[in-house]
């Protein structure tokens, strides 16, 4: 699956009672960069580069997608250098949880 199928699929996958009063916008900067905005109840991938992001991710698209799914640890791909964070770092350790990862197979 390609990165952009991947990232059309994250809506349908996610977790209402985790987004639920969440409001922030997510980068990806991955090789074609993308964004995400959780507001309302509801998440929206754009591509692109956001205005002001909350945190901004830059990491490989093969493991933007582990990282989504819970296959990569979030903690360790940054301790080992395999993800970048820049911004609210408490926001991207939440971003596994925000999505079920059965809707992403």
């Amino acid at each position: 699956m390609s990165t952009s199928e991947f990232l059309k699929k994250l809506p349908f996958a996610v977790n209402p009672a985790a987004i639920d009063g969440m409001d922030c916008t997510v980068q990806l900067n991955i090789a074609e960069p993308a964004y995400f905005v959780v507001s309302n109840g509801a998440l929206a991938v754009q591509p692109g580069e956001a205005d002001a992001p909350d945190v901004t991710l830059t990491v490989s698209d093969d493991n933007l997608i582990k990282l989504i799914k819970g296959d990569l640890n979030g903690v360790m791909a940054y301790m080992s250098g395999k993800l970048q964070v820049d911004g609210d770092i408490m926001l991207a350790k939440q971003l596994p949880e925000l999505f079920d990862s059965r809707k992403l197979a």
